[in-house]
């Protein structure tokens, strides 16, 4: 599976690294390979957190509801 990202070049050194196609998905890292490696560690944590989701929605026995918070 291939996912574009976004590296910036943050104002302290290093990059910023954002995965446009998973919302919230983001990551940095000190050198270019680090942000790239730190990119496919949050990917991976991403997708396996919807995965768990979707374990637990299909428990017969949880209910699963969304809840709004203001900021």
């Amino acid at each position: 599976m291939k996912f574009n990202v976004v590296l910036d070049e943050s104002d302290e050194g290093g990059y910023d690294v954002t995965v446009p196609a998973l919302d919230g998905c983001c990551t940095q890292g000190d050198t270019l390979d680090e942000a790239l490696e730190n990119a496919k560690e949050a990917i991976m944590c991403y997708l396996e957190g919807l995965e768990k989701l979707n374990e637990i929605k299909s428990d017969p026995n949880l209910t699963v509801r969304e809840v709004e918070i203001a900021l």
